[in-house]
């Protein structure tokens, strides 16, 4: 059979059927068929589109040959030369090209989102029409918009932290640290606020955009488990955030698996190459190579609750978790039920627990009274500290329509150029990965073109 005329994509989807490796340039795809097709000769089988390799002859052919196995290293290799040229392109390297690819790379993206739209215009026709008539119910006058009123201020308030959380895990450029800057703060405020107004019936509004103490509190003295339950929602949806977050590799590892080939990402082939060590002695990997290696045997092994205990920890490798689920085939409610239950609801408890213990009223005072003590800088920094705390304080007991002071402190101005800064480093990255993603989809290109 003359394998010249197929194309790139016809070759890989044959080679798919016959259960053989789809990587490499296109003669070298027509060698394995053509391999494959002697092989069956010398069986007395005629080999038609899509027969697979059975029996024996199905091993010895999934079985990757010393210069198959060559050209596997040899491609991983040019993957990654061909990432370091593409980190070359950004803002501060080469601003107008960056810029440009960033633009195209944004187009590119806008198109197949319509393209997309389109070939789902039913739905879509079906889901403008019921926001239509969400939107004429909302717009009306009645006694219905008193609970219109409430279920947009909840629903705004949830997507508002499940974005937070999406940014925070997504890997979309450098990742925002959504917890530090935002959920932490946000669950800080409330802690100070319970103790110091010994209530958490914040008035509303303005809570949750200012807090302020109510008329009256309660007998009995503030409890951990009351601001727990107050920041309850947002943090599990901030949980719930992160847990979205991680689909992506999990997608993009399950693909690879069921279509048989292995993308130009750098955590895949980095998952590639520690499969490898599979089998070699303990003492001879190295610590790093050898936890990776234990969350890998511990998610194939013991599957939904090692995935659990994966995620209920805080772990930089989760991403490691969610690619061997993939790569193994896990089903995704097995994996995504288990992230978000450890990430949303564990994991958020004890990150609440750790913040609402830093920020009570008596380790405050004790955090404070321990910064007086260290030589030389400790004086000169605990003097703005309790000024801060105090003014917060004050802040709390002012009544609605009344001035309140503005008094400037160093501490919230560092911490607001912090946050400036942590977001424009942000909105960088982003614009330097869209570009190089760009970057990525030209020589995609040149390389399909030389094949074909």
């Amino acid at each position: 059979m003359d394998y010249s005329k197929y194309k790139v994509s016809q070759l890989k989807t044959e080679l798919k059927k016959r259960g053989l490796r789809v990587k490499g340039l296109k003669r070298e795809m027509i060698n394995r068929l053509k391999e494959t097709d002697e092989m069956f000769q010398q069986n007395n089988i005629t080999p038609g589109i899509g027969e697979l390799i059975k029996g024996p002859q199905q091993s010895q052919a999934q079985t990757p040959s010393p210069l198959e196995s060559e050209d596997h290293h040899i491609i991983r290799e040019q993957h990654r030369l061909d990432r370091e040229e593409r980190a070359k392109i950004t803002l501060w390297k080469k601003p107008i090209t960056t810029l440009a690819y960033f633009v195209l790379e944004t187009w590119v993206i806008l198109v197949g989102w319509c393209h997309r739209l389109w070939l789902n215009r039913r739905k879509v026709a079906g889901t403008s029409l019921l926001a239509a008539c969400i939107l004429v119910l909302y717009h009306i006058e009645g006694s219905h918009q008193v609970y219109v009123q409430r279920v947009r201020k909840q629903a705004v308030w949830c997507l508002y932290w499940v974005g937070l959380g999406i940014l925070s895990s997504v890997g979309l450029g450098t990742g925002l640290h959504t917890f530090l800057l935002y959920l932490g703060p946000h669950i800080a405020s409330v802690t100070l606020a319970a103790f110091e107004c010994q209530s958490v019936d914040f008035p509303e509004p303005p809570y949750p955009d200012e807090i302020m103490c109510p008329d009256s509190h309660s007998d009995y003295p503030m409890s951990i488990w009351s601001v727990i339950s107050k920041v309850r929602l947002e943090a599990f949806m901030w949980g719930a955030g992160t847990a979205l977050g991680e689909l992506p590799p999990y997608f993009m590892a399950k693909a690879a698996r069921l279509s048989g080939y292995e993308p130009d990402n750098e955590d895949y082939e980095e998952f590639e190459a520690f499969m490898e060590h599979i089998g070699e002695d303990p003492k001879e990997q190295d610590f790093a190579t050898r936890l990776k290696l234990g969350i890998q045997k511990l998610v194939q092994r013991v599957g939904f609750f090692g995935i659990l205990a994966c995620a209920s920890i805080p772990n930089p490798l989760f991403d490691l978790a969610g690619i061997t689920c993939g790569h193994f085939l896990v089903p995704f409610w097995t994996f995504f039920g288990a992230t978000l239950i450890g990430k949303a609801v564990i994991k958020m408890h004890i990150q609440k627990l750790f913040v609402i213990l830093t920020f009570s009223e008596h380790h405050v005072e004790v955090l404070v009274e321990l910064l007086g003590k260290i030589p030389k800088v400790g004086p000169p920094l605990q003097v703005p500290f309790r000024d801060y705390l105090e003014k917060q304080k004050n802040k709390l007991h002012h009544k609605t329509g009344e001035t309140v002071a503005q008094g400037t402190n160093w501490l919230s101005w560092v911490f607001e150029k912090l946050i400036i800064i942590m977001v424009v480093y942000f909105i960088i990255s982003i614009v330097n990965s869209l570009a190089q993603r760009y970057a990525k989809r030209l020589h995609d290109k040149k390389n399909d073109a030389k094949q074909t």
